[in-house]
């Protein structure tokens, strides 16, 4: 699983540099346009995701709760991107391939946690050793 989440921190490493070097205005999508700022700040949110799973790979049993909720993430982006593509008249279908590998890590996440004996209470509930009251 953890090097699931390595890689699939690489891939939103590249996510990041598409976001922040290619796709915007004026540069590899015209249509519809995105404005530069929204491509920047998707690049960015991309950076802190990869971090987190560069960080969560180290100790993936003390972080399952972010394996859940890349889990959720992942899905929602798949099912939004393939809806657009579908149903949105002159959307590009430009970021199909992209659908396609965050499936598979979705896929990989839920194979993995399973295997690895992860419950659901893990990954959508974090614990909680020591609360401060």
């Amino acid at each position: 699983m953890a090097v699931s989440f390595f890689l699939s921190g690489i891939w939103d490493t590249i996510a990041a540099f598409l976001y922040f070097f290619i796709i915007g205005s004026g540069r590899l999508i015209e249509a519809p346009p995105i404005d530069p700022f929204f491509s920047i700040f998707l690049g960015s949110f991309f950076i802190c995701f990869a971090y987190l799973q560069f960080m969560s790979a180290m100790n993936i049993e003390r972080y399952a709760f972010n394996v859940g909720w890349l889990i959720i993430g992942r899905l929602f982006y798949v099912v939004q991107l393939y809806s657009f593509m579908l149903c949105v008249q002159d959307f590009p279908p430009t970021f199909w391939f992209t659908g396609i590998i965050d499936g598979l890590f979705t896929i990989l996440y839920l194979v993995f946690s399973i295997r690895g004996g992860l419950s659901a209470r893990d990954l959508f509930l974090p614990k909680i050793k020591n609360a401060l009251l």
